[in-house]
């Protein structure tokens, strides 16, 4: 909680105005049964018309007065929350882009999620709450009490008694209430989780006729939700009968007790008037209680799953040192006894892996699924780091250079090609910084993607479905694979992205690339794109089985002639 509110500090100028003026407000409000009671018995009782104005007049001051002060504390405490909120979101996102692959894989997106809006929602209105209402209802009833004793010691010392308990039980549901709300919290992630894939899978749910077991899935995700939801609220709002009830009992004992002192003479009427309505300030401020304990409650829950995302600690990997190499020059690859597993398994899915390409090489990798692919190329941009071994760029530990500097030398094109909201241009020129018409046009060329964007009605300005979904499977590679041409790549990484290209826009595609000075690195199952390369790794397990030319291959290895016996036949392999 102590990160989360770390972020009021530079509103603090704004939050001692709002809580001086909760505190005049309070003074005023406090004041105004002490004054009619001085009117009752000053004024009503002595029928002195002239004290009546004057009391009532002061009254009517201080209303006006405390009206003037709500208003403007409101101001002050929804400017407050509203910038708080702001900040936390902005501090979140950018705690959260510097997340390794590593770190990404403990947090779900729903959970993340539901901390960038439900949680954050939940801070920023208790913040509001603590600068309107929370501080002002328990000073409404130490100050309520105090000013009982001022006006009658004797009918205010029910206060003393019922007060503490009261106290003492709110302090319990508090902590009782926060453990079933950080339980809510978690449901919505649920919820958010089961949601979240359906929306991105619904062509796959139709396809599939999986709609009722979707439908399922969520009415059991929803249903845990309303069940903890319900739970909650329960026993937060069964607190509120017993505060009141207590507070009743102790405004029936003070009209009792007050009634028998006005009859005996040791009291006046407005004393007794005076003393109800503290006592009825009083139980007021205590039904506040439950709303505030409700908003704390959820408040804490959230803080807590907040302060654990911004304060995991990340990998300093990204410090800007003069003595480190800015960006790869040459783009020479060494692979050193690479081994790898993923967070939280027990298998390497790369294993003593050791390899080296030259600049300007063509290396394609081929393998059958799981046999440590994509995995290598995710050690390459730092997504995440080796366990053992080093890997080299240059003759220089992949360590050595800047995260900036080694990313920004590298075009990598993912398995499952990504596009995002905007225009074909937008999702092109995503890939470098202050890119001109000229840039995104020359990569979409070498994409082979130009001709097709050309013939569009909009050109370049067509808008990009969610996740390009108005464009087919080998569009979005061509547009992806432009994106990281528009690099100027001194490495570029294709993770199988030619694999919805026909044959000859992908031959096209290849030959473009030689013009690009940059080490190409190809993950393909296909061998009549493998054998275009300079050389071919072959992987199985994480391990590497072979490595060199297409004939040497042959030559080497039984699993790569059963591949190319698969692909081309057996009369290619064994000239029968």
């Amino acid at each position: 909680m102590k990160k989360v509110f770390s972020f009021l500090k530079p509103y603090k100028l704004f939050i001692i105005v709002a809580y001086t003026l909760t505190v005049l407000e309070l003074v005023a409000e406090l004041l105004l049964p002490f004054f009619l009671g001085k009117m009752i018995n000053d004024g009503v009782v002595k029928e002195n018309i002239d004290h009546i104005i004057m009391w009532g007049s002061i009254m009517i001051g201080l209303s006006i007065f405390t009206f003037v002060a709500g208003v403007l504390n409101s101001f002050f405490a929804s400017h407050t929350s509203s910038h708080f909120a702001y900040d936390i979101r902005e501090a979140l996102f950018k705690k959260i882009q510097s997340f390794s692959f590593r770190l990404l894989s403990l947090y779900p997106t729903s959970s993340l999620m539901t901390r960038f809006t439900n949680d954050i929602r939940q801070i920023q209105n208790t913040v509001f709450m603590g600068l309107r209402i929370m501080v002002k209802a328990p000073l409404l009833v130490i100050g309520g009490v105090v000013m009982a004793f001022i006006v009658n010691a004797r009918l205010a010392l029910i206060f003393l008694v019922t007060v503490p308990l009261l106290i003492a039980f709110i302090l319990w549901v508090l902590k009782k209430a926060s453990r079933l709300f950080n339980n809510v919290q978690k449901h919505v992630d649920s919820v958010n989780r089961v949601m979240q894939e359906n929306l991105s899978g619904m062509r796959l749910v139709k396809a599939f006729l999986r709609r009722d077991h979707e439908q399922n899935r969520f009415i059991e995700a929803n249903t845990d939700l309303a069940l903890s939801t319900r739970k909650a609220f329960r026993f937060v709002e069964a607190s509120m009968p017993i505060l009141l009830f207590v507070m009743n009992l102790s405004l029936v004992f003070i009209l009792w007790y007050g009634n028998k002192q006005t009859l005996a003479g040791t009291t006046n009427v407005g004393d007794v008037v005076a003393i109800v309505n503290y006592a009825l300030r009083v139980a007021m401020a205590i039904s506040m209680f439950t709303f505030i304990i409700l908003a704390f409650s959820r408040m804490k829950a959230s803080s807590e799953r907040l302060s654990d995302v911004l304060t995991v600690e990340v990998n300093p990997i990204d410090e800007e040192e003069t003595q480190m190499p800015a960006a790869i020059k040459n783009g020479a690859i060494s692979f050193k006894n690479v081994s790898f597993m993923y967070p939280n398994t027990d298998n390497y899915v790369l294993d003593h892996v050791t390899f080296s390409v030259e600049p300007k090489e063509k290396l394609a990798i081929i393998g059958s699924t799981g046999s440590g692919k994509t995995s290598l190329f995710q050690l390459l941009p730092r997504l995440y780091d080796a366990e053992t071994g080093n890997i080299l760029f240059d003759d220089e530990p992949i360590e050595s250079f800047t995260l900036s500097g080694l990313r920004r030398s590298i075009g990598y094109v993912p398995q499952n090609p990504l596009l995002f909201s905007g225009s074909i241009f937008d999702n092109i020129a995503w890939g470098k910084e202050h890119a001109t018409q000229e840039d995104v046009e020359q990569a979409a060329r070498d994409a082979q993607i130009h001709e097709l964007i050309a013939g569009l009605s909009e050109g370049y300005q067509t808008r990009v479905g969610q996740k390009g979904v108005n464009l087919s499977g080998g569009q979005k590679q061509r547009i992806s694979i432009a994106r990281a041409l528009i690099r100027q790549p001194k490495i570029l990484m294709l993770d199988d992205s030619t694999s919805a290209l026909d044959l000859a826009t992908e031959a096209r595609l290849l030959e473009a690339l030689h013009t690009y000075d940059c080490t190409t690195l190809i993950i393909t199952q296909k061998i009549a794109t493998a054998i275009k390369a300079d050389r071919i790794l072959l992987m199985d397990q994480g391990q590497i089985l072979a490595h060199g030319t297409h004939d040497a291959l042959l030559d080497q290895s039984e699993l790569y002639r059963l591949i190319v016996a698969s692909q081309f036949g057996k009369e290619h392999v064994y000239g029968t």
